[in-house]
């Protein structure tokens, strides 16, 4: 199953993320077969507010708990989180196995 996450820093949060961005991608290392794509959220100035990730889990449940150990999460950088199932139709440019055929459109 696949799933967007977008996850928004908290008011002042810039210089925590950075402090703590390491812990971040050491994270994502351990998990990336899960990461179709990532990146950081930028308001019009070009600053970072936050996260967008793309990922893939048998559950929401195992979605969940990368959420939990997640060092953004765990320290608070992450002030709000929203998380919907979707389906990758286009990857690379290319169309995924999913489209047109896909039986639950």
């Amino acid at each position: 199953m696949q799933f967007i996450i977008k996850a928004y820093d908290g008011e002042g949060m810039l210089e925590k993320r950075i402090e703590i961005r390491s812990r971040h991608f050491e994270g994502i290392d351990k998990i990336r077969h899960h990461v179709i794509c990532a990146g950081a959220i930028r308001d019009e100035a070009g600053k970072m507010i936050g996260s967008l990730l793309v990922m893939e889990y048998e559950s929401r449940e195992e979605l969940d708990q990368y959420i939990a150990n997640e060092p953004y999460a765990q320290e608070h950088v992450w002030e709000r989180i929203e998380i919907e199932p979707m389906t990758v139709a286009i990857l690379d440019g290319e169309r995924t196995a999913l489209w047109p055929a896909d039986s639950n459109v």
